[in-house]
């Protein structure tokens, strides 16, 4: 019997151990602790409802193509009508476009029909005329129905893609402006100083090859748009650069490869205080957040503070550090899977997201405190707040916004003293500058989970 057994063994280890090794293989490519979410996904349906409807046994996927009609470029509005309506759980494939494509025309917008539209400046006007007070082209808004002022809503990150160039399909670019917004400009040794400079990356859109690696990069010069406006610096969004009266210099990063960190730098539901707000400055409603660890498999969570909700995305980003100094990321367009979870005011009683009224990022091994130099400075500043809070960008306040958040979700979330909370915020938990450029500047902090007994952390909330 014994030599069965031994007979049996031999002959079925090395299936056994090739298919651990299988397994092992792949799960290395894969985050830790991020599961693979991608196989519940249903199946887009061929047409999006635009009206709250009765709600579904099951959720629904519907797309949003970037359009004309379905971006808006530099601000969130609670007087924008809805591109879609949808109920809680449901998932939505959001197509993204950078604000920072006329950078080079002929690698990030020639080809691609919809972001030629989006783009379209003559001298008869713009497709997209409405630009402003901000900067970044955002897609939606998303009505999520059922959402009330009181309410989170959490948007889960299901998947990022780069959007191919329209002239190759392989490729993906984006570009990097060391602008006059950044934290460099009046700290340059070199001539002429100061600078713009922007800098193209080049990306492999199948997937094959996770890094960015520069194809060249020029000095900003005086560009004329087509309404005759000579622009010195990078001072109105979408102004398509003329590469005859630029210098493109090939030997730049060479032998470089960035490693891709995909996320949205711009994720964001509508404020209550103002009929439109700047889309640069991020705050209590999320938006222009910067944060390089939004990426898959992480869930964002907004304050909802108007019916709807009103979800936009937008300021995709192939690659990011902490601070975002010289002014951007990689700026690029990404396609997203979002689903969208709605946490009822009445329900957060009791649980670990009791008090949250800020945007929190959870990850598969923390939970992440947006803190900012102005929680909320749409309240703070007043009438004249959207233009105030660019000459008040301080990291003190934002690091004191920081640790006070940490300070309040562990106090209510653990069961943690105030005394305790600090303490364990000084010896366990990371600070870290989540921007430096976007007039609201931020601070976040890093809790990590793995520090906590599981009995001792309040319970999450019943999804909606």
């Amino acid at each position: 019997m014994a030599e069965n057994h031994k007979m049996r063994w031999l002959k079925t280890w090395p299936s056994l151990f090739v298919a651990t090794l299988v397994f092992c293989l792949i799960a290395s490519f894969l985050p830790v602790g991020v599961p693979l979410v991608s196989a519940a996904v249903p199946p887009i349906e061929t047409t999006a409802p635009t009206s709250c409807g009765s709600a579904t046994t099951s959720p629904r996927h519907y797309e949003v193509a970037a359009n004309p009609e379905t971006v808006h470029w530099g601000y969130y509005s609670k007087n924008r009508a809805p591109v879609i309506s949808i109920n809680p759980q449901d998932y939505v494939t959001l197509e993204t476009i950078t604000h920072h494509a006329g950078d080079d025309y002929d690698r990030m917008i020639a080809g691609d029909p919809a972001i030629e539209d989006i783009y379209s400046w003559t001298t008869d006007g713009k497709i997209v005329s409405d630009r402003g007070p901000g900067v970044h082209i955002l897609t939606g808004p998303v009505y999520v129905c059922g959402a009330e002022p009181g309410d989170l809503l959490e948007v889960r990150v299901v998947d990022l893609k780069l959007r191919p160039s329209g002239m190759d399909p392989t490729k993906t670019y984006g570009s990097n402006a060391s602008a006059w917004w950044g934290f460099q400009y009046d700290n340059y040794k070199e001539d002429p100083k100061p600078r713009e400079v922007i800098t193209l990356y080049e990306m492999d859109a199948t997937g094959e090859k996770p890094w960015a690696e520069a194809v060249y990069r020029y000095q900003w010069t005086s560009q004329t748009t087509p309404d005759g406006e000579d622009h010195e610096t990078i001072d109105y969004p979408g102004i398509i650069v003329d590469h005859d009266t630029v210098t493109e210099i090939e030997d730049t990063l060479e032998g470089v490869k960035i490693p891709l960190r995909l996320h949205l730098g711009s994720m964001g539901v509508v404020p209550g205080e103002v009929d439109v707000v700047d889309s640069i400055p991020p705050s209590h409603f999320g938006g222009n957040l910067d944060n390089r660890n939004i990426d898959v498999g992480t869930s964002l969570y907004l304050p909802v503070a108007v019916p709807g909700a009103l979800f936009s995305g937008g300021d995709a980003h192939a690659a990011q550090g902490d601070s975002e100094l010289d002014g951007t990321a990689i700026e690029t367009s990404i396609t997203g899977v979002f689903q969208f979870v709605l946490h009822k005011q009445a329900d957060l009683t009791g649980t670990i997201l009791e008090g949250v009224n800020y945007p929190l990022l959870e990850t598969s091994d923390s939970w992440i405190v947006h803190g900012f130099t102005y929680a909320n400075y749409l309240e703070a500043l007043g009438e004249d707040a959207q233009k105030e809070i660019y000459t008040l960008s301080s990291l003190d306040p934002a690091l004191k916004d920081s640790s006070a958040k940490a300070r309040d979700f562990l106090m209510n979330g653990m069961n943690l003293t105030e005394d305790e909370a600090f303490s364990l915020i000084t010896v366990g938990t990371d600070f870290a500058i989540t921007q430096v450029v976007d007039g609201n500047w931020g601070v976040h902090g890093i809790i990590p989970k793995s520090i906590f007994a599981e009995e001792n952390v309040k319970p999450m909330p019943a999804n909606s």
